[in-house]
């Protein structure tokens, strides 16, 4: 490209040849220029504007940090809400977890208010710098970690202290007759109606009629039943082989497949069957073989821990009887 540039004062000419790269450069040179002139005059005029308030100008800047303003609400609402969402899942595990505690500290015979009580707490004061947005988030996160992890612990501590609770109810522990004198105990004894030495294979309450008979623990009702010896008869099954058996009683209250718990009334005491006055004869189990119901009361807290009194005319076979002995016996006695 040729430009000739000419002079009329002086008459003279001049030519000027540009090619096409500096053509180029000199068009991207002049744009620049003419941005950076728009840029300063624009900046100039609207922060004079903004400044001294012009109609037009002070609009604009309305609108501008109007709208800045909105998208920093909008995004800290939006940050806040879903910091009340983890707020109201943490809340909604430490009241899982409240619940917890009482259950548990419930089965491990701890009183719930001795430990619900807020802790004291004091100190100089320190303070420390603000935290920001994605530390408050991570602390969130950690300690809701923290939690469903501590649930998690004490769920298991439930399950477990609930098993052995129940374990514990399914032992005969509990007295059959709280308003009971104790008769004739386990072991060798004078029968009282053959004059014999005979085997008596539980414990014998005397009581006025109609007393209450409790379940010793909880479990099944298997047997209720006249029978010949034992009269108005009861058995419960409590699981592993553990039956027990309450005889003589006036009136049964349940039935077969019952399901009963501990310290329940079943019976009322009474006469029935081969007895010589109102009494409950109580019979402890272990695979089928009697068992001195003695050592299992014994091991309640509520029981005394004196021996029970014995007939003045029972006797005991020095050294005791085997599991084969006790067998037959009971096999006879039916």
């Amino acid at each position: 490209m040729q430009l000739i540039i000419t002079d009329a004062w002086l008459a003279k000419s001049r030519a000027v040849h540009l090619s096409g790269t500096k053509l180029l450069g000199a068009l991207l040179l002049l744009s620049f220029l003419l941005m950076s002139v728009s840029a300063g005059l624009y900046h100039w005029v609207f922060l004079k504007g903004a400044r001294e308030g012009w109609p037009v100008i002070g609009t604009l800047v309305k609108l501008v940090v109007k709208d800045e303003v909105a998208q920093r609400d909008r995004f800290v609402r939006e940050n806040i809400d879903v910091m009340a969402r983890k707020l109201g899942e943490m809340q909604a595990k430490l009241l899982q977890l409240e619940s917890l505690g009482e259950r548990v500290s419930g089965l491990a015979g701890v009183n719930p208010s001795d430990i619900r009580g807020k802790p004291g707490q004091g100190g100089a004061f320190i303070p420390g710098r603000n935290l920001s947005m994605d530390e408050l988030q991570e602390t969130l996160s950690e300690l809701e970690s923290l939690t469903a992890l501590r649930t998690d612990v004490m769920t298991v501590i439930e399950s477990r202290l609930l098993e052995q609770k129940i374990r514990k109810m399914m032992v005969p522990t509990q007295v059959p007759v709280n308003s009971g004198n104790m008769g004739s105990g386990f072991g060798w004894r004078i029968d009282p109606f053959t004059g014999t030495s005979a085997l008596h294979t539980g414990l014998d309450y005397s009581a006025e009629p109609g007393t209450p008979i409790l379940a010793a623990a909880g479990g099944l009702v298997v047997v209720q039943e006249y029978h010949p010896q034992y009269g108005n008869m009861v058995e419960i099954d409590h699981g592993n082989d553990l039956i027990t058996r309450y005889g003589h009683s006036a009136r049964v209250l349940v039935k077969k497949g019952d399901l009963i718990k501990r310290g329940q009334k079943i019976a009322e005491v009474g006469n029935s069957g081969r007895s010589t006055g109102n009494h409950l004869h109580f019979e402890v189990l272990v695979q089928g073989v009697p068992q001195d119901p003695q050592k299992f009361l014994n091991a309640s807290s509520n029981v005394p821990t004196s021996p029970p009194v014995r007939d003045k005319t029972a006797g005991f076979r020095p050294g005791g009887m085997s599991i084969s002995e006790l067998a037959t016996t009971q096999a006879r006695q039916r």
